[in-house]
């Protein structure tokens, strides 16, 4: 008894594990519920039950409630479908003027306000990349064929690469100095001499008009949630689902609302990218002093004026990482959104991918890399420079880079125009050079994965049967195997331990909408394949973490590293597995590994590197070696934030497990592609990226609640 008095936790944490494992080996895998191919799958329909939601039917095949739950919301999916429905086809109709027939038209009011937004989202991108790339619709939008044809002086060409090139590099110069400059050069000149130039600006233009509207929707809701109690308790829950949910769910309603193309995947980016521009701006404005404040009051401010003069400029540079932070979904955005047709860099790596094209889908991706890095580097720049107001300076001075950038763009403006009229006949390779004439590295790519194909074949097959048949595999029939009441017992038992009743009923509440959900078994193997990932990444993670943390010159390579391969969309991670192992579920996790484990070092490190010297100096005059300092001072008092690290570990691997459905897992991911492709997917892939919202949710809050006990426990709160 004294032992359990003192270690009340463990004995806990024992109690609910003899719990867990009695019930999933006391309840029997019922009649009817077969493991096929290790995954469970329904094999008859005996005892087949329906049941009516006002007038939705739902049918399932009933089990026992100790094994599985049935869909009492299976209604949901199909109701939002049905209201999606009924607000495009019958609701306030109203009657507008249509051009084309030259008479009114009814046309209800939802499909009349998305068909504007799409149109008008449509007409800015289309605007900003005929700029870049093409320069004559522009016109044509306001005129018409017949007056191009009848004024050629008016047929103004897009933006030529060299002077983008010129441009980037000025900008660069500005933001940080001769380092960014050469690189963003070299990123410019990559792109172009490769054949990569017009998608390249397809996929920019796709950023310049997402990024604007995302910075200006999470500034205003910022800074409204700062203001107002009441609007931060709205924001808050819509914006936790929001950074658990993955992207793929977003495009099936976006589909049914806007249709299909560039406009409907540039909102789906708009609402994606806004979330971390509201939190970091609610961050920025939370983190100013009182004094500041209290001295914007005294010096006269009214509401308004301490807000944009005194508030945000003394923000700024978390506002300005916000901005990168947008800038960064954007682009990641703008690769997923290829699945409903958005133009560019995107569209050709799924092209390519769906060929099983590595060389292809690797030039398309180094120069997606390119610009994420090119793109994250310059929003940063932005972030950390400091101005000097009140050094004097006259105005040329001060503004020198701007008025040379908007000289380079004028003269390469006229330059263009100028260009096409001599080349009329002709290729101007100082505008663009196509795909077809550019230098290719396709055949070398392949010639490299048909060379270790040849060279590492049986090494890399026996790997892959290894992990899948004596590792993946068991794993996923015993996540399975479990029952749903011995799930609920694991979930809130854990919750409970680490956070009370009220962890216990959160958790509980959200596996509870899982569970009665048609996707309880899709949802364990997404379960399976996050936990696979978050168990490796951390270990890897948290070794090469404490490893370089030792060192300051080791610290600052491997958070370097952690930039670069952070800045790098998801989707790119696919593409050097799956040349290795194929279409498998190894090439999956081995991309949610090295996505997932890009967190756990950073906070590793950053953790460590958090540790005041004062202790290690403490440490070293009572006689501790490096070995006992590291695991009795460093390690005990970084826990919490690496914590936090881990906790990131779990929303990346989730997201990476999503993505993966693109390569065949079966799991939550593969039914919201599934869903993409259905007319009447809408309700289904919304309702499935709640559920991996939730998973996210569940794991989310254990962690953040543990890391904060930790943090109470040692002072550090």
């Amino acid at each position: 008894m004294e032992y359990i008095n003192k270690h009340p936790k463990l004995f806990q944490w024992t109690l609910l594990l003899l719990a867990f494992f009695g019930l999933v080996f006391a309840i029997d895998v019922p009649e009817g519920y077969k493991f096929i191919r290790a995954q469970a799958e329904h094999v008859t329909i005996e005892g087949q039950s329906t049941y009516d939601f006002f007038g939705t039917t739902v049918s399932y095949t009933y089990f026992n409630f100790l094994w599985r739950l049935p869909p009492w919301l299976g209604w949901l999916p199909i109701w939002i479908n049905d209201v999606l429905q009924f607000l495009l086809n019958d609701w306030w109709e109203i009657e507008f003027w249509d051009s084309d027939l030259g008479d009114y038209k009814a046309r209800p009011l939802m499909l009349h306000v998305t068909r504007f937004i799409s149109a008008t989202l449509l007409f800015f991108i289309e605007f900003v990349r005929e700029i870049l790339i093409g320069g004559v619709k522009t016109v044509v939008t306001f005129t018409s064929w017949d007056w191009i044809d009848a004024n050629p002086w008016a047929e103004f060409p897009g933006t030529p690469w060299t002077i983008v090139t010129v441009g980037a590099a000025i900008l660069g110069y500005k933001l940080s100095g001769r380092g960014l400059a050469i690189f963003a050069a070299i990123t410019m000149i990559y792109i172009s001499i490769f054949g990569q130039w017009e998608p390249s600006m397809q996929t920019l233009s796709f950023i310049l008009v997402s990024a604007p509207v995302s910075f200006i929707l999470g500034l205003g809701l910022g800074i409204m949630a700062y203001k107002s109690k009441k609007v931060e308790g709205v924001l808050s829950p819509i914006l936790l689902v929001m950074q658990t949910m993955p992207q793929y769910a977003f495009l099936v309603p976006a589909m049914v609302l806007f249709g299909i193309g560039d406009h409907a995947g540039a909102l789906i980016t708009i609402i994606v990218a806004t979330p971390p521009m509201i939190l970091l701006t609610l961050l920025g404005l939370r983190a100013i002093s009182p004094e500041v404040i209290e001295a914007g009051k005294m010096s006269g401010c009214n509401d308004l004026q301490l807000m944009f003069k005194v508030l945000i400029p003394t923000a700024k540079r978390d506002i300005l990482i916000g901005v990168n932070q947008v800038i960064m979904v954007c682009l990641s955005m703008a690769v997923i959104s290829s699945f409903i047709g958005a133009k560019g860099l995107g569209w050709n790596l799924l092209l390519a991918l769906n060929r099983l094209n590595i060389g292809l889908a690797l030039e398309a991706g180094v120069c997606i890399s390119l610009i994420a890095v090119l793109l994250d580097k310059m929003s940063l720049a932005w972030a950390n420079k400091q101005t000097n107001y009140f050094v004097n300076i006259n105005f040329f001075q001060r503004y020198k880079y701007g008025l040379l950038f908007a000289l380079t763009v004028l003269v390469g403006s006229l330059l263009s125009y100028f260009g096409s009229i001599y080349f009329k006949e002709g290729f101007n390779y100082l505008y663009e050079i196509p795909h077809n004439k550019g230098i290719s590295n396709e055949d070398f790519w392949n010639r490299g994965v048909d060379w270790i194909w040849d060279t590492f074949f049986y090494p890399l097959k026996i790997f892959n049967t290894w992990l899948i048949v004596d590792v993946l595999q068991p794993m996923r029939a015993a996540f399975l195997r479990m029952p749903v009441v011995a799930t609920f017992v694991l979930v809130m038992g854990t919750g409970y331990i680490i956070g009370g009743l009220r962890s216990a009923l959160v958790v509980g509440g959200l596996t509870l909408f899982i569970a009665l959900t048609e996707w309880w078994d899709r949802a364990l193997v997404t379960a399976y394949m996050a936990t696979f990932g978050v168990i490796v990444s951390s270990i890897i993670g948290i070794t090469i973490g404490t490893l370089c943390a030792q060192k300051n010159y080791s610290s600052k390579f491997i958070l370097g590293v952690c930039d670069i391969f952070q800045t790098f969309p998801s989707f790119v991670y696919l593409i050097p597995v799956m040349m290795l192992f194929g279409v498998t579920d190894t090439s999956v996790l081995i991309a949610v590994v090295i996505y997932a484990t890009i967190p756990a070092t950073r906070y590793t490190v950053e953790g460590l590197r958090s540790i005041p010297p004062d202790l290690h100096d403490a440490g070293a005059m009572s006689g501790v070696n490096n070995i006992q300092r590291l695991l009795k001072i460093d390690f005990p008092l970084a826990f919490p934030h690496i914590m936090l690290g881990v906790n990131q570990t779990v929303v990346f691997a989730l997201f990476m497990v999503i993505i993966g459905a693109f390569i065949g897992t079966e799991d939550l991911g593969q039914y919201i592609l599934k869903a993409i492709s259905d007319r009447q997917g809408a309700g289904k892939g919304l309702i499935l990226g709640i559920c991996v919202a939730f998973i996210g949710l569940i794991a989310d809050h254990m962690i953040k609640t543990y890391a904060k006990q930790r943090k109470q426990a040692l002072g550090l709160d």
